[in-house]
């Protein structure tokens, strides 16, 4: 077989298993109308499928005059996926099938020790899920690990990560490779999370998109024109070191980002202290707030006049449709309601900005998105030809048994 008829095969069956998962159960006569290949060529793909043991007869095709027809969906379970959001104070673990029905959540605290000791944590979290699902390891095939940094895919190191002790300074790619035993991708966890809410949140069907995670630390996650947009170090969105904020200048700035210093978790405990000489978690100053307190008040606003700064910087430069706010403080209604009053002081043209509605779940589905797209590849050996990830549609989706 020629090279080129090898690769037009490939796309052949990639074609053929995306129409499957998209539009299951579906009949041969039907994969072949909406692919333009032969019904030959379908009979053929698809049996090469079911002795594989990717698809499976569902039954036949009913309502319809004259011979009914052998329809063909997906088997989910042929294989799965360990989504991974990985955040500075809780690491959240699921599985997903090849369907991407994610399930089986895990949450746990970051272990603070980082490095290795992270790498095993999340390991055995993963290990635990399968095991409250009664999945065996064999069938997982494939890691999407959201980390609140900058992979570097030379070294395999994570950088831009102030929150995660030791993932500078190690292979974290290999390690986790060890750790699982099969293929690993690591991602911007915000980056997952724009994915996510692009497929299944506030963002479906929106091509130019933003989403903002505040909490410990701030990043950003940017779709232009329906791509998800990297960078040259994937560090595209890193929020957190926008010269502002903090004195870019300082020792500090150079490790946690002058404008994440102000605007996330650390930012606001020291600005309530100051003003009140107590020092007390963020949850506690929303509910001195909420109850009148004039100190938590001030800095709430401080903190959504900040926040606006970002926004804008993103709404200049990407032009988004929409701006999705997310993280333990950054989908806060309070703290939205204030960022809508600073941006339309600042800008001539507000951008839309939203809370997620995903929550602490758009990092965890985005991952399992961007796995299946790659196990879509390792499988048929040929990326989609427009680049965008194929996906099962929204309403066939569900998250059993995740929390918030």
């Amino acid at each position: 077989m020629s090279e080129t008829l090898r690769i037009s095969r490939k796309f052949s069956q990639r074609a053929v298993m995306e129409t499957i998962v998209q539009n299951g159960p579906i009949s041969r006569a039907s994969i072949a109308k909406q692919t333009g290949l032969s019904k030959q060529t379908i009979s053929e793909i698809v049996r090469q499928l079911e002795e594989a043991g990717w698809v499976q007869e569902t039954g036949r095709t009913g309502g319809h005059i004259g011979r009914t027809a052998v329809t063909y969906e997906l088997i989910p379970d042929a294989a799965f996926i360990a989504a991974v959001d990985l955040g500075g104070t809780k690491v959240r673990v699921a599985i997903a099938d090849l369907a991407c029905q994610v399930f089986a959540e895990e949450v746990a605290p970051t272990d603070p020790r980082g490095g290795q000791d992270l790498v095993n944590q999340i390991a055995e979290l993963c290990w635990q899920a399968a095991r409250n699902q009664k999945i065996d390891r064999d069938r997982i095939r494939l890691a999407v690990i959201g980390v609140p940094g900058a992979p570097d895919p030379k070294t395999g190191r994570v950088l831009l990560a102030p929150n995660i002790a030791g993932f500078e300074d190690m292979n974290v790619f290999a390690a986790f490779e060890e750790a699982f035993g099969f293929d690993v991708m690591l991602e911007n966890d915000v980056n997952l999370a724009v994915l996510g809410e692009n497929w299944l949140g506030e963002g479906q069907g929106i091509d130019n998109l933003a989403f903002i995670a505040l909490g410990t630390g701030i990043g950003s996650g940017l779709m232009v024109n329906g791509e998800l947009v990297r960078g040259a170090r994937n560090a595209a969105g890193e929020l957190g070191f926008l010269p502002f904020g903090a004195d870019p200048f300082d020792s500090e700035s150079i490790r946690a980002g002058a404008y994440e210093r102000v605007v996330a978790s650390v930012g606001m405990v020291q600005r309530y202290k100051a003003l009140t000489g107590r020092d007390v978690k963020v949850p506690e100053i929303f509910d001195a707030a909420n109850g009148g307190e004039v100190a938590a008040s001030q800095v709430l606003d401080e903190t959504a006049r900040y926040l606006a700064f970002g926004v804008g910087a993103i709404a200049a430069i990407a032009n988004p449709e929409k701006i999705i706010l997310g993280g333990s403080i950054g989908d806060r209604p309070e703290l939205i309601a204030r960022t809508q009053k600073f941006l339309i002081q600042i800008m001539p043209q507000p951008v839309e900005i939203v809370p997620s509605n995903l929550h602490q779940r758009a990092a965890i589905i985005g991952a399992a998105a961007i796995g299946l797209g790659h196990l879509h590849n390792t499988f048929f050996g040929a990326d989609a030809p427009d680049g965008r990830i194929s996906l099962p549609p929204a309403s066939s989706v569900s998250l059993q048994g995740a929390g918030k």
